[in-house]
């Protein structure tokens, strides 16, 4: 039995996951699934748990000093698992990476200005930029043999020159791609020919499948250092996004200043809870527990594939990374409206609706597999009794 089997009740725990399913989505934690908000069913690895201990056995909870070892801890992950050499003066530490979206949009756009997002895409990014007084400005993902690619031909007749920043999701949300190197480089020239501020948003780069790797958009081409920002964190990887803490790397010292001087003006610091974690988390037992936990992921990826796509008219896009499947109910021929109903009401599951990711959404939904097995098992059941009558 693996460890990720475990079944834990968090049910009355603040859970944002189980306890507020029943008001966004109609669907009880009493016999319901949730499966929609991106937080994991598990337990993070023992050191995470001991290093919170240790905190709370010393009893006094002040400011938090020198980070050293914290932001060795992140250039050691760095070099070890994705190859990347990070200047530890290049870390700005922010309250998650939503919360780093919204300070690369104020640090680098001005209202009224377009940021660019490659959809459907990770919904945060739209709400931020809107909230901001931003436009965005969707390039729409092409759709060819059942996976996205980006079409930077198509891309370059949509600027207008208001553009100041594009946002990169790689590995992709919800779409699970990896992005070649390839189209990588691309991207990078797309941002030049358009003189906009790349952030790369790779919150999910640790959680790739078996036979794909990600590539860090820092290593794709040295010239892009220039206009690029990297944001990365280990609280998708190690199940602990209520720490909210992320990373904003940023290469180029004159966009690190201005980045800088947002936080600033606005009282940034850490929040002296997370950073143990996540420095107790990037170490050799981390990593350990991460290839346990992609090669189970990857057994309810399978799982949960194969019951979805032997339902006529439903199809899950092959996934290569995340824990985050993306199911296409447009063959069944339903209004988004039925198959939805059909997934709350009749499974009980909770799911993300596919329309809330931008264009290209309209027939989707993002369903959750960060669970004990056994849930995949009953989710694919409900799912298939759910749509019965299509048999």
């Amino acid at each position: 039995m693996s460890r990720f089997d475990e079944v834990i009740d968090r049910v009355g725990t603040h859970s944002q996951k189980w306890d507020t399913m029943e008001a966004r989505y109609g669907v009880s934690p009493q016999g319901g699934l949730p499966m929609w908000v991106a937080d994991m069913d598990f337990r993070p690895p023992a050191a995470v748990q001991t290093a919170l201990e240790s905190l709370c056995a010393h009893g006094v909870y002040g400011y938090y000093g020198d980070d050293g070892s914290y932001r060795a801890a992140i250039c050691w992950w760095m070099a070890e698992r994705h190859g990347w050499t990070v200047d530890p003066e290049a870390i700005f530490t922010t309250h998650g990476l939503v919360n780093g979206t919204g300070m690369c949009v104020d640090a680098y756009t001005r209202p009224g200005e377009g940021v660019i997002l490659f959809t459907p895409v990770y919904h945060a990014f739209a709400r931020v930029i809107k909230a901001a007084g931003r436009q965005v400005v969707e390039c729409p993902l092409r759709l060819r043999d059942g996976r996205y690619e980006m079409d930077f031909d198509a891309y370059d007749a949509l600027m207008t020159g208001n553009e100041r920043m594009v946002i990169l999701c790689s590995p992709h949300n919800p779409g699970g791609r990896v992005w070649s190197r390839a189209e990588l480089k691309g991207l990078a020239e797309f941002a030049r020919r358009h003189d906009l501020i790349l952030v790369s948003d790779e919150i999910h780069h640790d959680l790739v499948m078996p036979g794909h790797s990600h590539i860090p958009t820092a290593l794709v081409d040295d010239a892009v250092s220039e206009r690029l920002v990297m944001m990365t964190a280990a609280t998708k990887t190690f199940n602990i996004a209520g720490a909210h803490v992320g990373n904003v790397i940023i290469p180029d010292p004159d966009l690190r200043a201005r980045f800088a001087q947002r936080m600033t003006a606005l009282g940034m610091s850490p929040n002296a809870f997370g950073l143990p974690m996540v420095e107790a988390a990037y170490s050799p037992d981390g990593a350990a527990w991460v290839d346990d936990l992609c090669a189970y992921l990857d057994g309810n990826r399978r799982l949960l594939d194969e019951m979805v796509n032997a339902i006529p008219g439903v199809r899950s896009m092959p996934m290569e990374a995340t824990y985050l499947a993306w199911v296409d109910f447009s063959g069944t021929g339903m209004s988004a409206a039925d198959f939805t109903r059909r997934v709350q009401q009749d499974a009980r599951i909770a799911a993300n609706h596919g329309p809330t990711f931008g264009s290209g959404g309209e027939t989707f939904l993002r369903f959750n597999f960060a669970t004990p097995r056994a849930r995949v098992q009953e989710a694919g059941e409900r799912l298939q009794a759910a749509f019965g009558d299509l048999q």
